[in-house]
């Protein structure tokens, strides 16, 4: 099972996984002192595992996954993951649940977008810094 599995190449991300897998607890990992979540994703072309960390927007037992990127021109390579596979576990706290991904358009993508600016005020920024429309999921 653990073959399955691919840790982030990037260091940060990395890091606040293995923080998260070593505790059984996304308590106490934040980014900018916001709770985060920890979404698995299935990878499109591997078919591995991947952890993809996540700032915490919840909304009665459904969350929000939001493509940012930081503002980059091009989508995260979760969000193609994540297009190919929609069938996600989350784990928020203690709590794993497996959810199901479903990209937002129009109005419920506004509202979507606007919790979770307010769960993570730099989405605003990152988004006057790409011509893209930054991709808001719901797992539900």
């Amino acid at each position: 099972m653990a073959d399955d599995i691919e840790l982030s190449p990037r260091d940060w991300v990395r890091e606040q996984t293995e923080r998260i897998l070593e505790q059984g607890t996304t308590d106490g990992v934040e980014i900018l002192d916001r709770p985060i979540v920890l979404v698995t994703v299935t990878g499109a072309k591997s078919g591995k595992r991947r952890y993809v960390p996540m700032m915490r927007v919840e909304n009665d037992g459904r969350y929000a996954m939001v493509a940012s990127k930081g503002g980059a021109p091009a989508h995260p390579l979760w969000y193609f993951n994540l297009k190919a596979n929609p069938q996600v576990t989350l784990q928020d706290g203690e709590r794993v649940v497996t959810l199901r991904a479903r990209e937002l358009e129009g109005s419920e993508r506004e509202q979507w977008w606007q919790r979770a600016v307010e769960a993570y005020p730099p989405y605003a920024e990152y988004q006057t810094k790409t011509t893209r429309q930054i991709p808001v999921f719901v797992l539900e």
